[in-house]
């Protein structure tokens, strides 16, 4: 019987394994996930479980029962430590098990503070996993004193939570503005706006210096010489692609494992999906972090290993909720040359992006309508007159008619 095995049991683990189960493979499945819990979706951890709104059990991306019921074998609270492709086996430190295929859905690791400027203080946090947001929770109390190091979307969503529950908010980015690396200026004006109107306090151009504390964190200096106290700090820096294990076993590595447009890597039989891989996309190679990718490449790995012969075409989307704004992001701003803006009353905003004529992305506030057109039209390899764009008052649908 062939036996396929998955390592890592998040999003894209739990995808690939579903589809095996739901398209009629009848081999062996086994998913392995360094966690205790069983897989579950990360993004509300930083947002609705953070808040205490969503219990355990509805993070969950299927009840527990669902493997077993489906055949297959979950393993959690396992650690593989190496894989060996010529002799197709993993270890799980002195255990071995073999596999026909096996899938890398190994997801991303978050880049942590240096020690050597305080990083390893007893209160310096990361946001990544569910073990990461139950030990900062507790510190999550009205009037608490705490620094955020990163302007990206996750330091901007942990700043929000703690603005919502009385927290007494510094951010600081060292670049220039808010999203630097992944938004126009239109749209860091946006949520800066936002996060000040909330009592956060926007560092911008200032970089953290050292924490500093005997045992816990209790204060910060910032490189423009400034110290502040602190209760607790958050480190939104940014992840990295969990490549340790591929790379040890002579897989090709290229800003994440090298997949072709199948999500085959560089070696017989070993497949990857999710964060942790780069892949074919329009000409280059990009890697992606968000759910929807995880998903569509995990379930489309699935396939292939079933005989699809399918190849990937990503159709990038992501979203976060700040407060009561919910941004929706459809496709890739990588050189744009020109922003066009639509405003409307409110809160109500989108940020269309261009390369000369050619529409490559949407970034919408509270504007689920531009959204899902200039999504489509992305999609259909098609553009959007600007002029249209720019009159609030303009049905937009028209556009999806030419």
């Amino acid at each position: 019987m062939s036996h396929v095995i998955v390592i890592g049991a998040g999003q894209a683990g739990a995808s690939c394994v579903a589809k095996l189960s739901n398209g009629g493979f009848d081999g062996q499945v086994t998913l392995i996930g360094a966690e205790p819990a069983p897989p579950y979706q990360r993004p509300p951890l930083s947002k609705a479980y953070l808040m205490g709104e969503m219990a355990l059990e509805r993070l969950y991306l299927r009840p527990e029962a669902f493997y077993a019921e489906h055949d297959i074998t979950l393993r959690t609270d396992a650690e593989v430590t190496s894989i060996d492709p010529a002799e197709k086996r993993v270890a799980l430190g002195v255990e071995t098990l073999s596999y026909d295929e096996l899938v890398l859905t190994t997801g991303s690791v978050p880049r942590r503070l240096p020690a050597s400027i305080g990083g390893d203080l007893a209160g310096v946090f990361t946001v990544r996993d569910l073990a990461d947001v139950d030990a900062m929770a507790p510190r999550f109390e009205a009037g608490k004193r705490v620094l955020i190091v990163g302007g990206g979307y996750i330091g901007l969503e942990a700043a929000s939570v703690a603005a919502k529950l009385g927290l007494d908010v510094t951010l600081v980015e060292m670049a220039d503005r808010l999203l630097q690396r992944v938004a126009a200026p239109q749209t860091s004006d946006y949520f800066r706006a936002l996060h000040q109107s909330h009592g956060v306090r926007i560092l911008e151009g200032v970089g953290l210096d050292r924490l500093t504390g005997d045992g816990d964190v209790s204060g910060a200096v910032l490189s423009d010489g400034t110290e502040i106290a602190v209760d607790f700090v958050i480190a939104g820096v940014g992840i990295a692609p969990a490549t340790a294990l591929a790379e040890a076993a002579g897989l090709d590595i290229e800003n994440g494992i090298k997949v072709d447009a199948q999500g085959r890597t560089s070696e017989d039989h070993i497949w990857a999906a999710g964060d942790c891989t780069s892949f074919p996309y329009r000409g280059g190679r990009i890697r992606l972090e968000s759910v929807p990718h995880a998903i569509d490449q995990a379930e489309l790995v699935a396939e292939n290993i079933m005989g699809a012969g399918k190849e990937y075409t990503a159709k990038p989307w992501f979203w976060s909720d700040q407060y009561d704004v919910k941004l929706q992001i459809a496709g890739l701003n990588t050189g744009y040359t020109d922003v066009v803006s639509r405003v409307s009353a409110g809160q109500t905003a989108s940020f269309w992006y261009y390369r000369d004529a050619e529409l490559l992305a949407v970034d919408a506030m509270n504007d689920p309508r531009s959204y899902m057109i200039g999504k489509r039209l992305i999609e259909a390899g098609k553009s959007a007159e600007p002029s249209l764009v720019t009159d609030p008052s303009a049905d937009l649908k028209v556009l999806l008619q030419a």
